[in-house]
């Protein structure tokens, strides 16, 4: 139950096992290398490659479909939570999670506690205690319906065995390069799926916690628990760039964002002594160009929208805001989103919903919604009301150490905006208030 015994929304859902990472699955893309839900319903060849193609009903029926996976658990003890990836269903028309698992596949005493989702939909990736472990989507057949299952690939990761506790996971936006970052400060890069080394570094960092790649995948960003963030050229495979700090920061995550105009932007979300903080980087200089404290709490996790819109951040109190890229400004705030700590992110591939997961074992989807400006702001209008009241006491001659009289025919204040249109105020000496825009 929620804040005052008010019944938890749908879109709020507990599932037994504490959460670490989140991620929505690329349907699409898994249900493009699946097998066809009938094959003897299959759809028509494409006459150019030669594959079958869905018919536009299943194809939309297809891009409709949102799922998400979570990972995460109680770890080694005996205290009897399970560890576990936990696959579950979320419909747009009804902003409900589905209210039990559809999938939730045990992995016994390992700790499933960082996860990086393949974007081309050939499955995922888990940091163990010890080693990683990939898993392959599946289907399987419930009362004649075929759903979306997991399960364990015969693929082994030779290269990640035995390696210890890996704190960072990331594949770069076409899923061809994975790159893993250690507990002991160890990174490494690897073409994907051959696993060809790319980047092998054993001192990065003291310790690793953070990895991003830049969306044309020419360059990865790494944070450790000190020191300043490294770039990584991956062509040159080698460091290109220091991210330093001041003295009170701490870097805990970081993004890429990608603008209309492909200019490239890095956002590092950062604890400093005034709560959690939004960094914003140039890509070319490797300057930091802003910075923005957006709350008191500290920050816990960092997702940027796939539309460079939005941001978000998760805090160690269990909130949740999304915060507008280009104006900075905080335009949606669930406060107690979870019970505890927020420990993942994940903005829907359409940038229509943002996933949150917390150690609380509960998850929940937050719509996004863009907020257009349109009309009068509510400072103008509070300013209109201050400039009518001014002008009423000009009229009863109360204010004559302004140098006014009442004999004051008209006056026009134009303001900016935030949108950057023009508002034109006017103001006659019947203390009439007009707008023009």
């Amino acid at each position: 139950m929620g804040k005052g015994n008010k019944p938890d929304p749908p879109s709020l859902q507990k599932y037994g096992v504490p959460f670490y990472s989140a991620a929505w699955v690329p349907f699409k893309e898994v249900r493009s290398k699946l097998q066809p839900l009938d094959p003897h319903k299959s759809g028509d060849k494409d006459e150019d490659s030669g594959k079958e193609t869905s018919p536009p009903g299943a194809q939309q029926e297809i891009a409709d479909q949102y799922y998400l996976v979570f990972a995460g658990g109680g770890g080694e003890g005996r205290s009897g939570i399970p560890n576990a990836i936990v696959l579950s269903h979320f419909d747009f028309a009804s902003n409900s999670l589905s209210a039990q698992p559809a999938v939730k596949l045990g992995l016994g005493s390992d700790l499933p506690y960082r996860m990086a989702v393949h974007p081309g939909g050939e499955g995922l990736i888990c940091a163990l205690p010890k080693s990683c472990r990939f898993f392959n989507w599946d289907e399987a057949k419930d009362n004649d319906a075929h759903k979306l299952d997991i399960k364990e690939s015969l693929k082994v990761l030779t290269q990640l065995e035995d390696i210890g506790q890996q704190l960072a996971l990331a594949f770069n936006n076409d899923g061809s390069v994975l790159a893993v970052g250690g507990e002991d400060g160890y990174l490494r890069v690897f073409k994907w799926p051959s696993m060809e080394i790319i980047l092998n570094e054993a001192e990065a960092h003291a310790s690793l916690k953070h990895l991003c790649f830049s969306p044309d995948g020419k360059f990865l960003v790494s944070l450790g628990s000190r020191g300043p963030g490294r770039v990584w050229n991956m062509t040159s495979s080698t460091v290109v760039a220091s991210l330093s700090k001041d003295n009170d920061e701490v870097f805990a995550s970081c993004s890429f964002s990608q603008s209309s105009d492909k200019t490239q932007v890095l956002y590092i979300a950062a604890i400093t002594g005034k709560g959690g903080n939004i960094q914003t980087w140039d890509t070319s200089s490797w300057k930091r160009i802003g910075s923005k404290n957006i709350s008191r709490d500290s920050v816990s996790s960092f997702s940027v929208s796939p539309d460079g819109k939005f941001l978000a951040m998760g805090t160690v109190q269990g909130d949740v805001l999304i915060i507008n890229s280009i104006s900075m400004q905080v335009q949606t705030v669930v406060r107690k989103a979870h019970l505890g700590m927020v420990t993942a992110l994940a903005f829907s591939h359409d940038s229509r919903a943002l996933v949150s997961a917390s150690m609380d074992s509960s998850a929940r989807v937050t719509p996004v919604e863009e907020i257009k400006s349109g009309g009068l702001s509510l400072w103008i209008i509070l300013f209109v009301i201050l400039l009518a009241i001014v002008v009423y006491f000009m009229k009863k001659g109360l204010l004559p150490f302004l140098g006014m009289s009442c004999g004051l025919s008209s006056a026009f204040l134009f303001i900016a905006t935030r949108a950057g249109n023009s508002v034109c105020l006017y103001v006659d000496s019947c203390v009439s208030v007009h707008t023009h825009g």
